[in-house]
């Protein structure tokens, strides 16, 4: 634009200043985003399948071993013909556990959480950021996990060639010792180059779904064994003592409990007549009518809260990726998000909307092994690099969920459920033998033609508990009769072993 002879002339210095300062603040918005990206959110990216540096790495580095809790190899690395890197893994029993590395699918198990540590480009984010500019960048660590070779084994064989999960662990630290699922998959086969797209392609084909982590990502209505979250609400919240009992409940066992209309029904009133049972006499027996009522006497309030307090309600702190479990879907106007006392009562001892994981049954039996404390579940216990040394992951607590004297009542009732000479005929085999023995089994009905799930929780010693056990067996039938011998044999098995 050409200015006329009397038009105004901005300063040549005023506008060399302003050019100035537009460029510093760009340069400013250009480092602080190259810092944010760099460093803040470093760990991110490396963590980013995407990431280029990942990429590479997946072919040129050998990713760090995965061992057991005794140093035996689960996950190592092998060469292809090209001279880059491929995994192979222990065996099937491992795969739901440690998963797969594979340069056609990706990562699924510890082999996803861990990516960025195991090809070495997870440290501390000013490290990550100054290794870009430098010759070593990797530091591959190997991962030891609290899991025992032979115990992982064992439940996977347990479980044969139906569908089901088996987690143990010790209540005392989190550590998980078996981490179970059947079907299992051939991991190694997926990670190999020169089989992974006819082995990947058949996994999702089979309707049995073999690639689906049961143990943390399957989600199962749980029949009586949710009958212990029950008894932790009511006592927890002072809603009941042990000495509780119901003088409604003796007459309702021949005919059922009236709900609005819905009978809670039980089978068992026989062998109990006219006694009104205890929460240790209830438990013993499974009576549905019982925990019916204390859901009702607790409310739906107290009950969701306790459940949460054991990790409902939200993903479990844990290395692997969880389903939610739920003690009701939260769509309900009452209390606790239920419909009515109707669904109420029947959630109380564990059919109506109410899904739980495996894994999340066992921390409720956990809470009640460690005298009402709950522990994080841990897989992972230490991490080794060459140049970064060795970081131990230490135990954590979720949290007091109970008093300790509201938990050795439960522990002395699931005692009886296993031991009792009425409770024994619902857990056949589970008693460890020599050692007293606590537990619950549970046979979920799924309201349809099939058979129920077959679920058993439990511990041992019951006095010092070292050993926690969640199994589950899809549609295989009564828990007393499937589930509970399956861990009453590997707790033997373990307890022998640890002794």
């Amino acid at each position: 634009m050409i200015l006329g002879p009397g038009a105004p002339r901005r300063p040549l210095g005023r506008t060399t200043i302003h050019v100035a300062t537009a460029m510093s603040l760009a340069f400013a918005v250009l480092a602080g985003a190259a810092g944010y990206w760099g460093v803040v959110q470093a760990p991110q990216l490396v963590r980013s399948p995407n990431d280029a540096a990942v990429i590479a790495a997946a072919r040129t580095v050998p990713r760090g071993l995965i061992k057991d809790r005794d140093g035996r190899i689960l996950a190592n690395n092998k060469r292809d013909a090209n001279g880059e890197y491929y995994r192979a893994y222990a065996g099937r029993a491992f795969s739901q556990v440690i998963g797969y590395a594979s340069p056609v699918y990706g990562r699924a198990g510890l082999e996803r959480s861990y990516d960025a540590e195991l090809i070495g480009l997870a440290g501390d984010p000013l490290s990550d950021a100054f290794a870009k500019f430098g010759a070593e960048r990797y530091d591959p660590k190997d991962l030891t996990t609290s899991l025992s070779y032979d115990l992982q084994r064992a439940a996977v064989a347990a479980l044969g060639k139906r569908r089901g999960a088996i987690v143990m662990l010790d209540p005392r630290t989190g550590e998980v010792l078996a981490l179970a699922s059947t079907p299992t998959y051939d991991s190694s086969g997926i990670a190999d180059p020169a089989t992974a797209r006819k082995t990947f392609e058949a996994l999702q084909a089979d309707p049995a779904q073999p690639l689906l982590p049961r143990a943390t990502l399957g989600r199962y209505v749980p029949g009586s064994v949710f009958k212990i979250v029950t008894a932790i609400a009511g006592l927890g919240s002072g809603a009941i003592s042990p000495q509780t009992t119901y003088e409604q409940q003796p007459p309702a066992e021949k005919d059922g409990l009236l709900v609005e209309g819905f009978r809670v029904q039980d089978g068992h009133h026989k062998a109990t007549g006219s006694t009104a049972l205890d929460l240790a006499g209830a438990t013993e027996v499974s009576c549905n009518i019982y925990y019916a009522l204390t859901g009702l006497e607790t409310g739906g309030a107290d009950l969701v809260d306790y459940a949460e307090r054991m990790g409902f309600g939200a993903p479990l702190p844990f290395d692997l990726p969880t389903a939610v479990s739920q003690v009701n879907d939260g769509s309900g106007r009452a209390p606790g998000g239920f419909a009515d006392d109707v669904e109420l009562a029947n959630a109380s001892y564990g059919q109506a909307e109410t899904f739980v994981t495996p894994l999340q049954m066992a921390l409720v039996a956990a809470t009640v092994a460690n005298d009402g404390e709950l522990m994080a579940p841990r897989l992972v216990t230490s991490m080794t690099g060459a140049r970064s040394g060795t970081r131990t992951i230490p135990a954590r607590t979720m949290g007091r969920v109970i008093p300790g004297t509201d938990a050795r009542a439960i522990n002395a009732a699931m005692v009886r459920a296993v031991e009792g000479k009425l409770g024994r005929q619902f857990t056949t085999g589970a008693k460890v033998p020599g050692v007293t023995t606590a537990g619950k089994s549970g046979t979920a009905e799924l309201g349809g033609t099939g058979e129920p799930h077959s679920w058993f929780i439990g511990f041992a010693p019951a006095e010092a508990p070292r050993i926690v056990i969640a199994v589950l067996v899809e549609q295989a039938g009564r828990g007393g009769e499937v589930a509970a011998p399956i861990a009453g044999d590997l707790m033997t098995l373990y307890l022998k072993g640890s002794s």
